[in-house]
């Protein structure tokens, strides 16, 4: 193979990756959920199907991308950063396109094949919504932050499913909550940002308005702290972990909504949640601290408790 046809080759596949955005995988670690949060990631049989309906999700949400790239082709043309995205530049080719995110989606359902029928129904039912969503729910204020949020739910849903562990339903609940408060906070950056003005990047942003937003994040800001409470102190938690301790953790969920907050109505940025999380620092460690300290709980909570 010649430099040039080498050069070429490299260039392709960085092109792929890109469209793959492998950076918003990390939304896909909720599928993780159900195996920690039920102190089974000890156990290295579940910890291996947890991963493979990981990685099913992120291929299958990769092909999910590339569909909504195609159908945002010309609205993206008119963003400043968003018409750099491969399918939006013509670094590849809409037919190629969808294509690739055909073999994507045959991939991740031969995947999960492995894991059950119902992770199999899930998994399909997932690139149904994508797809819808992708259409046209998409222009349809409020109802596009509510499909995304049942996206998030069938991840830890099929997390459980892979692993033979339902999710605890306050569990699904705060996942409910938190993904609606990142859609509501990331509409209103969209809204307020200065690249986002009169321009037709995202339609739908045209049924938004500041004020509402600003009477709806509040809400689901509370909604969400409340939900994460009750989670720690449920029965259900507390026969799982044999503790309350999770209830110590809950400081760091309400530091993470408010410094989101913060980031969006001080800092004026965060229109993506991804990239934030990966980017702010304090974030990353109070993600980092919420880990850590919520896997201690889960391994050694038992042996202590808060109301005792």
């Amino acid at each position: 193979m010649t430099e040039s046809a080498t050069k070429t080759c490299n260039r392709n596949i960085f092109i792929l990756f890109k469209a793959l955005r492998m950076h918003n995988w990390i939304k896909n670690l909720i599928v993780y959920a159900p195996l920690v949060f039920s102190g089974s990631f000890s156990m290295i049989t579940l910890t291996l199907k947890a991963t493979l309906a990981f990685v099913c999700f992120c291929i299958v949400s990769s092909a999910i991308y590339i569909i909504n790239d195609v159908c945002d082709k010309y609205e993206d043309q008119q963003h400043p950063t968003k018409r750099n995205r491969p399918v939006a530049s013509g670094a590849i080719a809409t037919g190629n396109a969808i294509i690739v995110s055909i073999i994507l989606i045959i991939s991740g359902m031969s995947l999960a094949c492995f894991l059950g029928r119902y992770v199999l129904i899930s998994m399909l039912l997932y690139i149904i919504i994508g797809i819808v969503y992708s259409l046209a729910i998409k222009y349809i204020a409020i109802l596009d932050v509510l499909t995304i949020s049942f996206g998030f739910v069938l991840r830890i849903l099929i997390g459980g499913m892979a692993i033979s562990v339902m999710p605890s339903y306050w569990l699904v609940i705060c996942t409910i909550m938190i993904s609606i408060f990142l859609g509501f906070t990331k509409r209103r950056a969209e809204l307020t940002t200065v690249n986002n003005v009169n321009n037709n990047s995202r339609l739908v942003l045209k049924d938004y308005s500041v004020s509402f937003l600003d009477q709806v994040i509040p809400m689901v800001t509370g909604a969400t702290i409340l939900a994460y409470a009750l989670y720690t102190v449920d029965a259900h938690t507390q026969l799982v972990l044999g503790t309350t301790a999770m209830l110590l953790t809950l400081p760091f969920v309400i530091y993470g909504l408010l410094r989101y907050i913060y980031i969006i109505y001080h800092l004026k940025i965060g229109a993506d949640p991804t990239e934030t999380v990966i980017s702010d620092i304090p974030t990353i460690i109070n993600l980092f601290l919420w880990v850590v300290s919520s896997l201690i709980i889960v391994k050694f909570g038992d042996k202590f408790d808060l109301f005792k």
